[in-house]
C-alpha cells in the first residue's frame, strides 16, 4: 500500500468534517441572526449533528468491514458534497438541520473508517499514537480554517444577510477533491476481512462485549464528560464573544479561532512534553491549570462595558485569555484515543472506534444542549463557569482509568503510547 497517500488522503477527510462539524457555534450565532432562532432552540443544532452521529455509528460500528474502510468514507464524502450544495440554494433553519444530520451520519462513517484503517497503516504503538495526535492536531487546524472562512462572509451590516452560505459551495469542492483523491488510492483491507459465518447480531453483541469491560467502560465515560467540555465551550463561544463581550459578529467567529488554535498546539507541545513526562501528571496538572484559568478570565467578561469594538486590538482581554483553555485540555482525548485502541487486536478497532465515535457524539450534544439552556436563563458567564464540574470528574475518571490499565497489566503500554506523540 502507498502509506503516505492513504495518510493524506486521511488527512484531508478529516479537514473537511473538522470544518463542517465546528461550524456549529457560527452556525448558532447567524442562525439567530437570520431565522429569528432562541438561544435554547439553535441549541438544538448539535442534537441534529451529533445523535445522528452517535446512531449511524451504533449500526455501522460491527458492520464497518463488511462494507469496506474506503467504500464507508466515499459514501460519507458524496452524501457531504450534496448536503453542501443544497445550503445556500434552500435556506432555512430547516435546512440548516438536515445539513448537520446529513454531516453527523458521514462523520460517523468516516471517523469510524479512518480510526480503524490506521491500524492498516502504522507499524506499531509508537507510530499508531504518533499518527492519531498529528491527525487530531489536523482536525483543530481544519476546524482554525473555518472560522475565518465564514467570517469572511458575514455581513456585519446586515445581521439578516445570508451571504454566509456562500461558504458551503467551498466546502462542497474541497468535499469532492477528498472523494476524487480516496477514491483514486488503493487501500489493502485483506487483513480485516469480515469472517463470512458471522451475523450482524453476532458483530452487535461483540461491540456490547467490549463495550461493558470495566476499562472500556471508564474510558468511554471520560471521552462523554471531555468531548461534553469541550463541545461546550466551542459551540457556544461565537455567542459568548458576540453577546457577552460585544463583539461584532465577524470578530466574534474570527476571535473564536483562538480556541482551536490553542488546541492544536496543546497537542503539538504535548507530543513534545510526554517524551519526559508521565502522561497521567501532564493531564492532572494540565486540567487544574484549566480550571484555574476559568476562574481568572470570566470575572474579566462582567468588566466589558457597551464599548464599540473595531478590530482584535480593542478587544477586551477576556475574548483571549479564555479559549486558551484549548492549550490545557487538548492533549487528552487524542492520548485516551490512541491509548485504548493501542491495547486491542486489529479486528476490534472497528467496533472500539465506533464506541468512541458514539460517546463522544453523545457528550458534545448533552454539552451544547446544557450549555444553551444555562446560557439562555442564567446568561454567559454562568455558562462557562459550568465547565469546572467535568474538569473536576475528569480528574477522577483519569485516575480510575490510569489504575485499572495498570491492573490489566498494560501501564507500560500506554506510557509508550503516549510518549509517541500524545
Amino acid at each position: 500500500m502507498n502509506y503516505w497517500r492513504i495518510k493524506l488522503s486521511l488527512l484531508l477527510n478529516y479537514f473537511v468534517f473538522a470544518i463542517l462539524l465546528n461550524s456549529v457555534g457560527t452556525v448558532i450565532l447567524q442562525v439567530q441572526n437570520n431565522y429569528g432562532v432562541s438561544a435554547s432552540s439553535a441549541s438544538v443544532l448539535e442534537a441534529f449533528k451529533d445523535l445522528t452521529i452517535a446512531f449511524v455509528s451504533f449500526i455501522i460500528a460491527s458492520y464497518s468491514t463488511r462494507i469496506g474502510y474506503k467504500r464507508a468514507m466515499l459514501i460519507a464524502l458524496g452524501v457531504v458534497t450534496l448536503a453542501c450544495l443544497l445550503m445556500p440554494q434552500v435556506p432555512g433553519f430547516w435546512t440548516t438541520k438536515l445539513l448537520f444530520a446529513a454531516t453527523g451520519a458521514s462523520f460517523a462513517l468516516i471517523k469510524v473508517s479512518i480510526f480503524a484503517t490506521i491500524g492498516l497503516i502504522t507499524k506499531d504503538s509508537n507510530e499508531h499514537a504518533s499518527f492519531m495526535n498529528f491527525l487530531e492536531s489536523f482536525f483543530m487546524i481544519g476546524v482554525l480554517s473555518g472560522y475565518f472562512m465564514f467570517s469572511a462572509f458575514v455581513d456585519d451590516t446586515n445581521p439578516q444577510s445570508t451571504a454566509w452560505l456562500t461558504v458551503y459551495y467551498m466546502l462542497a469542492v474541497i468535499s469532492l477533491i477528498a472523494f476524487l483523491l480516496l477514491l483514486s488510492t488503493p487501500v489493502d483491507e485483506s487483513s480485516v476481512r469480515h469472517e463470512a459465518t458471522k451475523s450482524l447480531a453476532d458483530d452487535l453483541g461483540d461491540m456490547f462485549k467490549l463495550a461493558i469491560t470495566p476499562v472500556v467502560l471508564v474510558f468511554v465515560m471520560t471521552a462523554f464528560i471531555y468531548v461534553l467540555m469541550e463541545q461546550g465551550i466551542m459551540s457556544w463561544l461565537p455567542t459568548f464573544n458576540s453577546k457577552i463581550l460585544n463583539l461584532p459578529t465577524s470578530l466574534s467567529i474570527q476571535m473564536a479561532s483562538i480556541l482551536a488554535a490553542s488546541t492544536a498546539a496543546g497537542r503539538f507541545l504535548a507530543g513534545l512534553l510526554l517524551r519526559r513526562l508521565s502522561w497521567y501528571w501532564l493531564l492532572i496538572g494540565c486540567l487544574v491549570v484549566a480550571a484555574g484559568l476559568v476562574l481568572l478570565a470570566l470575572p474579566l467578561a462582567s468588566s466589558v462595558g457597551d464599548k464599540v469594538v473595531m478590530g482584535w486590538g480593542e478587544a477586551p482581554l477576556a475574548a483571549f485569555i479564555f479559549p486558551m483553555i484549548g492549550l490545557l485540555i487538548a492533549p487528552i482525548y487524542p492520548a485516551i484515543n490512541s491509548a485504548i485502541l493501542s491495547s486491542l487486536p486489529l479486528r476490534q478497532h472497528g467496533p472500539m472506534a465506533g464506541l468512541i465515535v458514539i460517546f463522544s457524539a453523545l457528550g458534545g450534544t448533552t454539552g451544547s444542549i446544557i450549555t444553551g439552556h444555562v446560557f439562555e436563563a442564567y446568561g454567559g458567564q454562568t455558562a462557562f463557569y459550568f465547565s469546572l464540574v467535568p474538569i473536576g470528574l475528569l480528574l477522577v475518571l483519569l485516575t480510575i482509568f490510569r489504575q485499572m490499565q495498570a491492573r490489566a497489566g498494560v501501564a507500560d503500554k500506554l506510557v509508550d503510547v503516549s510518549s509517541g506523540g500524545h
